[in-house]
């Protein structure tokens, strides 16, 4: 995903302030998509600040976000796994009803194929935990808003392990968690293409309930809701 791989690039001091970008031509030959594709993406980084358009000459990367802001401490307890999920409820249930309203045909086809690699994922019966933040990720860049792809980039490491800790508590229903997830994942994707934010909002916020609901309880119809859940401590 050229945004997504740009974004990161300036987020991580790969790409330095002042950098000049390569042409649009170098850049849809990169990533091998058409033109129209890279101006939308440039256009986002550029109405979030990322980048500065100089005439005749070119985009430049612009002032990278606040790094403080978006360092967040590891996961030490179970009751950091909690707050990390209470606090994904906000940040991704917002990103999914904006993409829902914001998406256009090249964002459903990111999500759409984010979607398929970890499905491919978990026929192979791997963990599938970089195709699940992935398909996250891909959301949240349809949002078109910065901010919700920067935030959630930022905590992929406590992401990531909260996923790989869902799918390892129970290995003999491993597989059968996974497939509910996918089910979970479907409708926030069904949601997103007909354009229902609401609805996009709500799925996305199941799944996230129903994620938590399967570390500490092992559940998958949604008997606990969050609400009900206790304080862990380490």
């Amino acid at each position: 995903m050229m945004f997504g791989s740009i974004f990161k690039s300036i987020v991580d001091g790969e790409l330095k302030e002042g950098e000049r970008l390569p042409s649009e031509e170098s850049l849809s030959e990169k990533f091998k998509v058409s033109r129209p594709t890279v101006r939308e993406a440039l256009a986002r980084l550029r109405a979030g600040g990322l980048i500065l358009s100089r005439q005749g000459s070119g985009s430049y990367v612009g002032r990278p976000p606040n790094q403080p802001i978006l360092k967040f401490t590891d996961l030490d307890s179970l009751s950091d796994i909690q707050r990390c999920y209470e606090f994904r409820l906000g940040i991704e249930s917002g990103a999914a009803e904006l993409a829902a309203m914001m998406r256009d045909d090249n964002d459903i086809e990111q999500i759409e194929a984010a979607y398929g690699a970890l499905d491919d994922a978990i026929k192979r019966g791997t963990l599938g935990t970089d195709e699940d933040f992935a398909f996250h990720l891909a959301i949240a860049a349809a949002s078109k808003n910065h901010l919700f792809y920067s935030v959630l980039l930022s905590i992929k490491d406590q992401t990531r392990f909260s996923m790989s800790l869902s799918r390892n508590l129970s290995r003999d229903r491993s597989v059968a968690r996974q497939m509910i997830a996918q089910q979970e994942h479907r409708a926030v994707i069904d949601a997103i293409i007909r354009q229902d934010a609401v609805g996009a909002r709500n799925a996305m916020h199941a799944h996230i309930t129903q994620a938590l609901n399967r570390i500490f309880f092992g559940e998958t119809s949604g008997q606990q809701p969050i609400g009900k859940l206790k304080e862990y401590s380490a």
